[in-house]
């Protein structure tokens, strides 16, 4: 191996880092995050009889296993005698049944022409506070105080939400002012192909770049997957300014559109020919130089597909920085994307005039796919569970209804992993302090039941827009049928509204929180609620206005002291970009940013 790398000539790869590091994230325990469990007993004090059979027979099938494999003479019965136990053994288990505590599963079962889609579902939950979505009882308690509310405050919480408090504030370490400098002798074509939506493949890009700088490689404009979910066709040039992306890199990474014509001649003009390297997820710059730059150096051209968290979040600060570089700076939106942008923040500032042209965004994360996804339950009755039912079956066939999968829907919405719904959104927007001259904008799909669950939400605050308010259909008509470029156009209202909020995580939420760290002085002025807390308020009728308001306001405190968290060891630079991407400055006046609209 004798290519130039990024790291230099004197970083020695040990021998035992060549192979990847395990996922940053945590290692899944028992209780999947979403109330999932997979094992076919529910608990060490197992169920009913059929439950014990099951457990009968699996031993029963072991010893007997145990016992062949001691006679070497009889060990091609092993595969026979192992399938026939498993058949009997599954056999023996029912998916309905009693399970201990009393809780009743209803299982998946095949009729004549149809199937039962409700298989999994623990519905004689114990009721435990906060497992059942009774927010609009909560809000028909509170709805008189509301309104009494709304003359006593002197001031809108949007002209005081962020107190200036900081004796230090952050700003932007990339200098793009650097002196052109001719980039070494590349080695070789490095070509990636993200997938999934917006800001994965965004995701894909950034650690691409900082990949193609750590080998010396001449990155090739990714390809983009037509993802099944997003179903958007769109190319980089056509969501991403491909122009302004290779320029901001000149002096780290050398981009190109496309691989020259003797190389395409070699692959007979065909891509897919290019050797495609399976990398392990989350690798480290070690694997890289070690397994990845002696292909690229001996093909002269290497393809990863689909690239998507194939690089460690902790590496050196020089290939940190060009995720900085990458991110920050070189991906901004294509021009339509931020013409388009451009007008709607400029017609949310109009509006927004009485709060001096501050507005609120929430990412509403309240589309049916979601929803059924998350297996949580409101209350639509037996209408929504089948509705939702159907819509699991049809996204994700089969993964609902595994065998000895329980879906508990109660515990988890006591997680807090349940979808903020339009109402719970706006109840706690106005217990902490904004009021009904809030100018809100929603970024989100297709509301689930849109006519029914946004109802509340508009008759909180009146003054809400979206996308298909604030924009004319002939202006969103070149974007229609493209889910990534409609998200870059609510990306860009949401970052530059005074306060951002999110409700339900993702890569969307994430990557606009570091952005906004990166242009508000390293504060994402953001609120993350704590749905913990808040399903046990809204699990309460009785609940009094004065105990609900300090609850949203301990909250407003807890998002506002967390604004400028600092990046861990493990945690990703898109989400906080200090101090990898940013330096500490002392003058304070700069720490809410300089005020210039920054369209990216």
């Amino acid at each position: 191996m004798h290519g130039y790398s990024r790291l230099g000539p004197n970083f020695n790869p040990s021998s035992p880092s060549s192979s990847p590091p395990s996922s940053p994230r945590f290692r899944p325990s028992r209780m999947k995050p979403n109330g999932l469990i997979s094992s076919p007993g529910i608990g060490r004090g197992g169920g009913g009889g059929s439950m014990k059979l099951g457990n009968f027979v699996e031993r029963l099938v072991c010893i007997v296993i145990a016992a062949v494999f001691r006679r070497k003479g009889v060990l091609l019965f092993a595969p026979l005698l192992y399938i026939t136990g498993m058949l009997l053994y599954m056999g023996s288990l029912s998916l309905e049944n009693k399970v201990g505590g009393g809780e009743r599963i209803i299982g998946f079962k095949k009729g004549k022409g149809n199937i039962e889609l409700s298989g999994g579902f623990v519905l004689d939950e114990p009721r435990l506070p906060g497992s059942l979505y009774r927010s609009p009882e909560v809000f028909e308690r509170l709805w008189p105080f509301l309104q009494a509310d709304q003359g006593n405050h002197s001031s809108n919480a949007l002209t005081t939400v962020w107190p200036s408090r900081y004796q230090r504030g952050w700003k932007p370490c990339t200098n793009n002012s650097v002196v052109e400098t001719e980039l070494p002798k590349s080695n070789g074509y490095f070509i990636i192909e993200a997938n999934g939506g917006l800001n994965q493949q965004r995701l894909s890009i950034c650690d691409a770049v900082a990949v193609a700088g750590l080998l010396n490689a001449t990155l090739v404009i990714p390809i983009f997957h037509l993802n099944s979910v997003w179903r958007d066709s769109s190319k980089f040039g056509e969501i991403f300014d491909e122009d302004f992306f290779i320029y901001a890199l000149r002096n780290k990474v050398n981009v190109i559109r496309q691989l020259p014509e003797d190389i395409l001649q070699r692959y007979n003009h065909n891509i897919s020919s290019i050797v495609n390297l399976r990398l392990k997820a989350w690798s480290s710059p070690t694997y890289y130089l070690q397994k990845v730059l002696p292909k690229l150096l001996s093909l002269g051209a290497v393809r990863v597909a689909p690239f998507s968290n194939r690089l460690a979040n902790t590496v050196p600060a020089e290939v940190q920085g060009l995720r900085c570089l990458a991110n920050f700076e070189a991906l901004r939106f294509s021009h339509p994307i931020r013409s388009l942008a451009e007008v709607m923040v400029q017609r949310m500032i109009q509006r927004g005039s009485r709060s001096g042209g501050k507005y609120v965004s929430v990412h509403l994360r309240f589309e049916k796919d979601m929803v059924a996804f998350s297996c949580c339950m409101y209350d639509g009755g037996e209408e929504e569970k089948h509705e939702m039912d159907i819509a699991r079956e049809k996204g994700w066939r089969g993964k609902f209804r595994r065998r000895g999968r329980v879906i508990r829907p109660g515990a988890i919405r006591r997680d807090g992993k349940c979808p903020l719904t339009p109402l719970e959104v706006g109840m706690m927007l106005r217990g902490m302090g904004f009021d009904n001259t809030t100018v809100v904008y929603v970024a989100a799909g297709t509301i689930y039941k849109a006519d029914k669950f946004m109802a509340p939400l508009r008759k909180l605050f009146p003054l809400l827009e979206t996308k298909d308010t604030l924009a004319t259909a002939e202006e969103l008509a070149p974007f229609q049928g493209h889910l990534s470029r409609l998200a870059a156009v609510d990306y860009t209202v949401c970052l530059h509204s005074e306060v951002f909020i999110t409700t339900q995580g993702g890569n969307f939420p994430h990557f606009l929180m570091g952005h906004r760290r990166y242009i508000y002085g390293g504060h994402s002025k953001t609120l993350v609620p704590d749905k913990r807390k808040l399903v046990l308020l809204f699990d309460n009728p009785d609940v009094r206005w004065e105990t609900f308001q300090y609850q949203m306001q301990d909250m407003l405190y807890r998002s506002d002291s967390k604004g400028r968290e600092m990046k861990k060891p493990t945690a990703s630079l898109y989400t906080f970009p200090m101090p990898d991407c940013m330096c500490q400055e002392a003058d304070t006046n700069t720490m809410h940013g300089n005020g210039t609209l920054i369209l990216s």
